[in-house]
């Protein structure tokens, strides 16, 4: 058979085609399919549930979040899946094997149109961006219309894997609490920190399904009841989780820049950091950045110090700090929080950390406990831990709080107390740590506490071996008496 040029141009130019074709449905496909490429940072993972234990079985969940890290995207595509039932590989969070009825809000109807509605559908009113949001477009089977709110829907019907369907209401707060009332639904999504009536409102809806609500939001609002709740009073089922710029790998250094010259200054932690502006303020007014610092090998001539907080309800929370006597600078290097777990599990974590080291302990370690009547520190010291003669006390005597919080604000604003930078559980609590009405809030603040307890101990720090300093210098005649020096 003769070869005909002309011929295998034709397919060469069809093959282009048909690739184009492939192409273009390709990303048509992603552009209405946006879980398909939806690959969550670890925070996003966290909050789902995929990495975190107790993210796995919260029915109420809080997301607090700097502003940009993805937070509204991370809670829409979470309904997503509960929505149409395709939950993927990875998920290990509540699941729902049967189509779900749900609520997704905002503050008001033209935030919830252009915010949750835009991330769950696509933008309102582009006909071709339709279904080019987190639920696939062909799940999509019927939208319905919201009265007096151009562009706006009311509620979305979608198609589960179950093949019932789904049925999602676009609600508003400032709808107020009446017209919340009567439903019992699966989700709630609320995108803005909700007033707490209305949050009260989404858990009694969720309480006779056994269903599940859910906040992403920066926290604009300060120190509300609703976020005072997450934050100080933690309760079982209830999961808080905090983002910041860090946290968003998409984020550059310069858009960071940028974006932190346009803000002024008293907002500028609460946009990158997700930290509310605080009651009366922060008890440690110093911005993280300027405490942090990467993690190094500890010198050995180094002091070495540790303070345990003692909790079980609340955590048993240690602190580990390495004091540069040069320069009089002081370093967390280690911190450890748990609950519910017994001096023997802290203990063995305490000695693997370097069983040489020194831990400070409160007053309460004197305190017996009930099962064996012995008291909390023996029981540290019988395990091997080198727990210090006597409780705490400041250097100047006495157990009060507030010289050992201006040590450490004097250390922090003087760059003579630096964090390593890694210690994430550490700096979650220092963003947090904050007075009310000039008293300083006792809520999670365990590793604070312990830090405290170790900066006002540094008297008793000391370094892994200890040599007797030598009678006469190295290299030098061996010391004699006077007497001795003349007779020879």
């Amino acid at each position: 058979m003769i070869n005909d040029p002309s011929t295998n141009r034709i397919s060469d130019d069809t093959l282009k085609g048909q690739v184009a074709e492939l192409l273009s449905e390709r990303a048509e496909i992603l552009e209405t399919n946006k879980l398909l490429a939806y690959a969550p940072y670890d925070y996003q993972r966290s909050f789902h549930g995929a990495k975190d234990q107790t993210a796995k079985h919260a029915r109420q969940r809080m997301l607090m979040a700097a502003n940009k890290v993805g937070k509204t995207f991370c809670g829409a595509a979470e309904m997503s899946y509960h929505l149409t039932g395709l939950y993927p590989e990875w998920w290990e969070g509540i699941k729902f094997d049967r189509a779900t009825l749900a609520w997704a809000a905002g503050n008001t109807a033209y935030n919830t149109r252009d915010i949750v509605q835009a991330e769950l559908l696509g933008e309102p009113g582009d006909p071709e961006d339709f279904g080019k949001g987190a639920i696939p477009k062909e799940l999509i089977v019927r939208t319905d219309r919201s009265p007096g709110i151009p562009n706006g829907l009311s509620a979305v019907i979608v198609k589960h894997v179950s093949g019932k369907h789904s049925k999602l209401f676009f609600k508003a707060y400032e709808q107020g609490k009446q017209a919340w009332m009567g439903k019992a639904v699966d989700v709630c999504w609320l995108d803005e920190e909700p007033p707490q009536d209305i949050y009260s409102q989404t858990l009694r809806a969720t309480l006779k399904t056994g269903g599940i609500t859910y906040m992403t939001f920066t926290p604009e609002s300060g120190v509300t009841d609703v976020v005072s709740q997450f934050m100080n009073e933690l309760r079982p089922g209830q999961a808080l989780f905090q983002a910041t710029w860090n946290d968003a790998k998409h984020l550059s250094e310069e858009i960071k820049d940028e974006i932190l010259a346009a803000l002024p200054p008293h907002e500028r932690e609460m946009r990158s950091k997700g930290i509310p502006i605080l009651g009366s303020g922060l008890v440690f007014p110093v911005p993280e950045d300027q405490i942090i610092t990467p993690s190094f090998s500890i010198p050995t001539h180094w002091a070495r110090i540790a303070a345990i907080d003692f909790g079980w309800d609340h955590p048993t929370a240690v602190v580990w700090l390495a004091h540069d006597r040069d320069n009089d600078c002081v370093y967390v290097v280690d911190a450890y929080r748990v609950s519910a777990a017994t001096p023997v599990v802290h203990a063995q974590a305490i000695k693997d950390r370097g069983s040489w080291i020194p831990v400070a302990w409160p007053h309460d370690g004197m305190q017996a406990d009930k099962g064996s009547g012995t008291p909390l520190a023996a029981q540290y010291r019988r395990l091997g831990v080198e727990m210090l003669g006597k409780h705490f006390e400041n250097p100047e005597g006495g157990l009060s709080i507030e010289p050992g919080i201006m040590e450490m604000l004097q250390r922090l604003q003087s760059g003579r107390l630096k964090v390593f930078n890694h210690l994430d559980q550490f700096l979650q609590e220092y963003r947090q740590y904050h007075r009310q009405d000039g008293k300083i809030i006792k809520k999670n603040d365990d590793l604070m506490s312990a830090a405290r307890y170790a900066i006002q101990s540094l008297r008793y720090a000391r370094t892994l071996s200890f040599e007797p300093r030598p009678e006469f210098a190295i290299g030098a005649q061996e010391w004699q008496p006077f007497e001795t020096q003349l007779a020879s």
